[in-house]
């Protein structure tokens, strides 16, 4: 991934639950195992989490082919396991953490105890390839009013121990209270981001530059800008969007950085209040202009960010999938309206869940009453 924002790539993490329950299943070791030739699904923190990730793409059809292939694999692994996997930001009926037996792991469970109760929150990852590190810094500083649009347009995490928790991602709240989880700073280059990562390494932040939870920042792993902000989508249609508009923004940025165009001031307690906006209501209510400081729709932030983009997904091919995402998304609702309308269909958590783990595996969650039932 280093050819200035042709190639993308989607991580996402899934919760396994009890369909019977609706209560985590520490099922991740027994579907890793039914899935070892499956290189594209991965171990998370705790063991009712997994992970997915798409190889190098080129183009959002092929994202679009692999989560849907990925998906399918880690819905029929997890059945044969005993349990069912829910795209949702949050496990809606509470969760016992149960640490990944991985070294790494057990080493942020001990120095963060408080917050392994509160970690097992699961999110979309967007890469975009980069050609150089420095690129990827100034990259950065022009993603970040962008932030709280991408979050309100993921937003899938109304429910926490089994009661509407009022926010549409109640993961964003959760997860912010990890001690590195903000937003990117306008670093100047890479020296300065190197410092930024290094000092709260040494501050006891983080144990290392993976768990350095920036909500975008230069992979450690890749040569890529990886975008984190965002709720695992309930449905494939929202991460090709998501992953559509991220890739957008990068191409945007390294354009802008080419011709030299000013960086639009940003404070950061606009950005966080954005993105406080984006979490409490997703699309259905007021989200925060940064660049002026004034309520606005939600919706009219996403138009805001497709006009800026425009350019790049023509230049990239992605105008029409992404257009064809936005359009879906407005006619159906986000993620978290869409959990809510289902709960209010389903007489008991297990029909919940059923319905969730049907729109996970982008079944009609309308015909799942039968195996609720069961």
């Amino acid at each position: 991934m280093d050819d200035g924002g042709g190639t993308v790539g989607v991580e996402e993490e899934f919760v396994l639950v009890d369909p019977r329950s609706g209560a985590t299943a520490a099922a991740a070791p027994r579907v890793l195992q039914l899935l070892a030739d499956e290189p594209g699904v991965m171990a998370e923190f705790l063991r009712f989490q997994v992970e997915t990730a798409t190889g190098v793409c080129r183009s959002l059809s092929a994202v679009r082919a692999e989560l849907t292939r990925l998906r399918r694999r880690v819905a029929e692994a997890a059945e044969h396991a005993g349990c069912v996997a829910l795209a949702t930001g949050v496990a809606p009926f509470g969760a016992v953490s149960q640490v990944t037996a991985d070294p790494r792991y057990r080493t942020l469970a001990t120095w963060f105890p408080a917050l392994v109760g509160e970690a097992g929150t699961c999110a979309c990852h967007v890469h975009v390839g980069v050609p150089s590190r420095a690129a990827g810094v100034r990259v950065l500083a022009r993603l970040r009013p962008w932030l709280g649009a991408l979050l309100a347009i993921s937003a899938n995490s109304p429910y926490v121990d089994g009661l509407d928790s009022g926010w549409a991602s109640a993961r964003y709240p959760l997860w912010s209270r990890w001690p590195t989880a903000r937003p990117p700073g306008e670093w100047r280059d890479v020296v300065a981001y190197d410092a930024a990562v290094g000092g709260a390494i040494r501050r006891g932040e983080a144990i290392d530059a993976r768990s350095v939870y920036f909500y975008a920042r230069l992979s450690p792993r890749h040569p890529t800008v990886e975008v984190r902000i965002a709720d695992v989508c309930l449905d494939v249609d929202d991460a090709v969007l998501l992953a559509g508009l991220v890739r957008g923004l990068v191409v945007t940025a390294l354009a802008e950085e080419r011709r030299g165009a000013p960086l639009p001031p940003v404070p950061d307690a606009l950005v966080e209040r954005s993105l406080r906006a984006a979490a409490r209501y997703g699309l259905a209510g007021p989200g925060v202009d940064v660049l002026t400081g004034t309520l606005v729709a939600s919706e009219g932030l996403v138009e805001d960010l497709l006009a800026y983009v425009r350019p790049a997904l023509r230049a990239t091919g992605d105008l029409e999938d992404v257009l064809a995402g936005w359009y879906a998304l407005g006619s159906r609702g986000g993620g978290a309206e869409q959990q809510r309308a289902l709960r209010a269909v389903s007489g008991t958590p297990v029909e919940f869940v059923a319905r969730l783990a049907a729109a996970t595996r982008g079944e009609d969650t309308s015909s799942t009453e039968r195996k609720a039932a069961q």
